[in-house]
């Protein structure tokens, strides 16, 4: 842990892994996923675009086109170390082939270390798991996945498509591959009280993984979100709320999580609300000095769960 922040910092912790500062490649891999292609639903999460978590990527190359431009450009010079991450929908939904196909696309430069996978809970078997592990052996491999809340009536009403019990089950069948578990969660969804946020946090304590992404809630435009922005039926946190409400989840998180993300940040030429929310470094830093001032730490509400 950082002592000085308070918190177990990603940065440090890749530096810690790799020897040295090791950055992420974040990629489009052109998946769908099963909330959209009717598999389980339709349109997808109510806060999500069209072009999913990774609307800041571009993907008019391929897989192989993209992490090319990357190493072309000023990126990769901040670096030696690399993972690449699959970002944008549901990256283990397709057939175990083609999945291999891709992850192996984006696998061409010997900088790369690792490889960071995004999906949900309903799209890990033992199968993809299996898949993944094999790349063990030459990267550092991990999974990302999204829960957003563990209230599945809250689910529903995002159109998540999936349960908190298919989650653990998600959990349950990558710690048997020995791969690592990033846990995405989010603050200010509709409905979603104080209560029901260290609910997560204590739902997410009570599962073996290596850390946790952090996601305000932002309203991007043509989403189902951005209808009940404008007609009322959504009130999106002022940021003094989410640095609270921050502050709550990482003093009671497992001090062993390491903390991935602290905020989330949309694009801001389809951000509709909050405005606050394209002052990311801000936002971190005022939260670091209230945990400062107020000597708080990762982990002092904790209660160990077994």
């Amino acid at each position: 842990m950082n002592i000085e922040e308070g918190y177990t910092h990603l940065n440090k912790y890749l530096k810690e892994k790799f020897g040295e500062r090791t950055l992420k490649i974040c990629i489009d891999g052109g998946f769908t996923c099963p909330n959209r292609d009717g598999t389980c639903g339709y349109g997808g999460c109510i806060y999500c675009s069209e072009k999913g978590s990774g609307e800041l990527i571009n993907n008019s190359k391929s897989i192989t086109g993209q992490v090319e431009d990357y190493f072309n450009s000023y990126k990769a010079k901040r670096a030696n170390k690399f993972i690449v991450y699959f970002q944008n929908f549901t990256n283990t939904y397709d057939t175990i082939e083609n999945l291999k196909k891709k992850y192996d696309s984006a696998l061409i430069d010997d900088r790369i270390v690792g490889i960071a996978i995004g999906t949900r809970p309903d799209c890990i078997n033992e199968d993809v798991a299996g898949l993944i592990s094999s790349y063990a052996d030459k990267y550092y491999v991990c999974v990302e996945l999204g829960l957003q809340t563990s209230n599945n009536e809250i689910g529903k009403i995002i159109n998540r498509g999936y349960t908190s019990e298919q989650f653990t089950e998600a959990v349950r069948i990558l710690n048997k591959y020995n791969i690592d578990v990033v846990a995405h969660i989010m603050v200010g969804l509709p409905n979603e009280s104080k209560e029901d946020v260290i609910n997560t946090v204590d739902f997410l304590n009570k599962h073996k993984l290596q850390g946790v992404k952090i996601h305000c809630v932002y309203v991007v435009e043509n989403t189902v979100l951005a209808d009940m922005y404008k007609n009322g039926t959504y009130k999106a946190l002022d940021v003094d709320d989410y640095i609270e409400t921050l502050l709550d989840i990482i003093t009671h998180l497992n001090p062993k999580f390491v903390i991935h993300r602290l905020t989330g940040d949309a694009p801001k030429n389809i951000l509709i609300a909050p405005k606050w929310n394209v002052h990311k470094m801000w936002i971190v830093n005022e939260f670091e000095k209230r945990m400062v001032g107020r000597n708080l730490w990762q982990g002092m509400n904790f209660e160990n769960i077994t």
